[in-house]
């Protein structure tokens, strides 16, 4: 009995994929990405590099959240858990929009 479950923790840990993190900077009032795909589970990093605040969040459907202001040297991690697209923008700088692609 042992042995099965010792075979079968090793096997889960074979296939299992460990989830990544993903930075995206914040710099000249713009995201470092204009897209970029990733899979379910994986984090991004949004990353202030500019001497001022800003404000990351995303209305969409897939993963909605809403960072709060930060600023410069501070980041803050959002973990994408379901498949599909996500709008990224900034509150303080609405040119600041960039898309995330979830894949399974």
């Amino acid at each position: 009995m042992r042995k099965l479950i010792v075979t079968l923790m090793l096997a889960t840990m074979a296939t299992g994929v460990a989830a990544e993190t993903y930075t995206v900077g914040q710099q000249d009032k713009s995201f470092t990405e204009e897209q970029l795909t990733i899979k379910t589970g994986d984090n991004v990093e949004f990353e202030n590099n500019d001497p001022f605040f800003h404000n990351v969040f995303s209305l969409s459907d897939t993963k909605f959240f809403d960072l709060g202001s930060y600023p410069k040297g501070e980041s803050r991690t959002v973990e994408f858990t379901e498949p599909g697209i996500v709008e990224v923008e900034c509150a303080i700088h609405p040119q600041m929009k960039m898309t995330i692609e979830v894949e399974e």
